[in-house]
């Protein structure tokens, strides 16, 4: 049997992918690691020195990696250890992520001297799928390599939606305000709009690209920060209920030292925006669950 959809790592794309294909009736098989929950149990490994473990693969007109593959080598290895052991020619589609557009500047552990690298491009305020990336990145390197061979990488910007709520976030990323004055621009996808991403791509193949994804927002951190207040506040169930926290307090002194009179701040302020309207243009949808 030949399914539509093989989903390489079951993961928390899955959690939203799963139901949306059995809605549309889409025939699907799906691996884990461990073989979990009737999942086939399948795991990557970028060594492997043949192509025993992919056998017991299904027949599959399209393969979803949603596993992160890092520089050279292993995209090649599992498109062709696929091909190798089984009769159809799938397409392939890999997720990976918005990072590979950061500019040099934004990066952990940057110094002056890393702005002189054409690897690593100074980007404008709007940064779109056509727009310079780092292509020394790893997950980059694989991307590319799997582009060469036909595939279609959908970028995806910060996920949430299940279990992964933003207004959770806050504690754990923001402990000072100092941490607060760094926080610039956020963009956000819902797993619902990831999952029908994937089926429209499925549903309109675009041939070997690479497509950004976001819901089509650029968040203000500090906007954020102001409506929902503390990570541990802001986790109670009634999402209208009063904002506490220190946070609060920082975000109106930043606002004040850096002569903010309102919220959200421009785009030019936040620095760094993704347009990402195209992929919603070009397969005809529209998100189901922008903002956040």
């Amino acid at each position: 049997m030949t399914v539509d959809l093989l989903i390489l790592g079951a993961g928390w794309t899955s959690t939203f992918l799963i139901p949306l294909c059995k809605e549309r009736n889409i025939s699907f098989a799906a691996t884990t690691t461990t073989g979990h929950d009737g999942t086939i149990a399948f795991k990557f490994d970028d060594q492997a020195a043949d192509s025993s473990a992919y056998k017991h693969l299904p027949e599959a007109k399209h393969v979803l990696i949603t596993f992160p593959i890092k520089g050279h080598g292993g995209s090649k290895k599992l498109v062709q250890f696929y091909q190798e052991t089984h009769k159809t020619k799938p397409k392939y589609i890999q997720l990976g992520s918005t990072g590979i557009w950061q500019s040099a500047a934004t990066r952990p552990g940057h110094t002056a001297a890393d702005s002189t690298s054409a690897a690593q491009p100074t980007q404008t305020t709007w940064i779109s799928r056509h727009s310079p990336y780092d292509t020394t990145d790893p997950r980059a390197i694989a991307e590319d390599e799997l582009k060469q061979l036909g595939g279609c990488i959908l970028n995806l910007s910060g996920l949430w939606g299940g279990s992964r709520q933003p207004r959770t976030f806050v504690d754990r990323i923001v402990k000072s305000k100092a941490d607060a004055k760094e926080k610039k621009s956020l963009h956000m996808v819902h797993g619902q709009d990831v999952a029908r991403a994937i089926l429209a791509v499925m549903g309109a193949w675009p041939g070997p690209s690479r497509w950004m994804l976001t819901d089509g927002f650029v968040y203000d951190w500090w906007a954020l920060m102001l409506g929902w207040g503390s990570s541990s506040a802001a986790a109670k169930a009634e999402t209208d209920g009063d904002a506490h926290g220190e946070v609060l307090t920082w975000i109106l002194e930043l606002m004040q030292e850096t002569g903010t009179k309102a919220l959200p701040r421009s785009m030019e302020t936040l620095g760094r925006c993704y347009d990402a309207i195209e992929f919603w243009q070009t397969f005809k949808i529209t998100p189901v669950r922008a903002r956040i």
